[in-house]
């Protein structure tokens, strides 16, 4: 019963991630799972659902073809949408149903890509891992097939890697990062994968270094290190201090070709706790006590990759193990839905998180890279 939650909610699960991270990149993404649950993505995880055009489908799966397996139906309606709409590429998520019957999407990807003609390939969701594993799979399997071979280093170009809606939200965070970057002597090459030209992200490998913003960019860093050797620098650019120190980062990066991950260290003694992504809950720890003398532990829901484990970074998905380490904080800094859980006596700062809370905090959620 460890895993059973009394007060608090669930993050957005794998197979949105997968639909955020794929939604502009000109693909089809489909979801194979019960006809309407294509609207829990588009309500809550979706905020460019109503504004912008993409190829987001759900299967439509039924009970009798769950249980006889028919795989045919799958293969021949997605070959037919994709003949009449000619997407860029094809991508199929998994959910708990096709994982519980053992279906094989990675093969049925493969005869779709044969009869449609259309470059085709299964992200390993399952519908219980969170966004984080299901949007930074999307993207490393998208690099491995649609990135160019590099014609030219370009200096000082920088790949901006992990930028999705349920992170960022479409409040202009993502917009302040580049606009960072470009002050501090920077061009932005892509940005990965909101508001940026496909061609562009296709020519990824051109940049000098990537900035790793949240940890769904960790695996396409990690392919695009290893197929063009670019170094990474993960930190999330909030306020003028932390923003500086990650500009020097990615200049140093740049020079000794060697990954950063920063911040690199805190002091002890942390009397503040930060409940979110582990790339954000870090910078913004930093942040506090650059700017305010705060010292903070940055507590991670969701997977944490082992490059951000620290004695400052750590992974409770636990309700009753997340209640325990509340229990001492001073201050609490987290999603609203946390505040059945902060004890009395903290203080508790609300910061909103699309991925936790959806569309009900939206129009609250701050632009952390400029108001500070």
């Amino acid at each position: 019963m460890k895993q059973t939650q009394a007060f608090l909610s669930t993050y957005t699960a794998d197979v949105s991630g997968v639909c955020s991270a794929l939604f502009e990149l000109g693909g089809m993404t489909v979801m194979h799972d019960a006809s309407g649950c294509n609207s829990t993505y588009n309500t809550h995880d979706e905020p460019r659902w109503y504004d912008m055009d993409s190829l987001v489908f759900i299967s439509g799966l039924s009970e009798l073809e769950a249980v006889l397996g028919d795989d045919e139906k799958l293969i021949e309606d997605t070959v037919r949408a994709a003949k009449e709409l000619s997407p860029r590429f094809i991508a199929l998520a998994g959910t708990p149903i096709p994982m519980i019957t053992g279906c094989d999407l990675a093969a049925i990807a493969r005869e779709i890509e044969r009869r449609a003609g259309i470059p085709s390939f299964f992200v390993p969701s399952n519908g219980i891992g969170s966004y984080v594993s299901g949007a930074g799979q999307a993207l490393r399997l998208y690099a491995e097939r649609f990135v160019l071979p590099a014609r030219e280093t370009k200096k000082n170009a920088v790949n901006i890697l992990g930028a999705t809606p349920l992170d960022f939200s479409v409040n202009g965070q993502v917009q302040s990062i580049a606009q960072r970057l470009t002050e501090g002597g920077f061009s932005v090459q892509s940005i990965w994968a909101m508001g940026s030209d496909v061609s562009a992200i296709d020519r990824a490998g051109e940049a000098e270094v990537n900035l790793v913003v949240s940890s769904v960019g960790l695996p396409a860093a990690n392919f695009l290190r290893e197929r063009f050797g670019t170094p990474y620098v993960v930190g999330a650019p909030l306020g003028d201090t932390v923003s500086k120190l990650l500009l020097d980062a990615l200049q140093n990066s740049i020079r000794t070709g060697e990954n950063e991950i920063f911040p690199a260290g805190m002091p002890d003694a942390p009397d503040t706790v930060i409940l979110g992504e582990s790339v954000a809950s870090r910078s913004l720890a930093a942040a506090l006590l650059l700017d305010y003398g705060i010292c903070a532990e940055a507590i991670c829901p969701v997977e944490l990759p082992r490059e951000l484990e620290g004695p400052f970074c750590r992974q409770i998905e636990d309700e009753q193990a997340l209640q325990a380490a509340l229990s001492g904080a001073k201050r609490v800094i987290a999603d609203p839905l946390y505040s059945p859980i902060v004890p009395q006596g903290a203080q508790f700062f609300p910061l909103p998180h699309e991925a936790y809370s959806g569309r009900i905090y939206r129009r609250q959620i701050p632009n952390l890279v400029t108001t500070w």
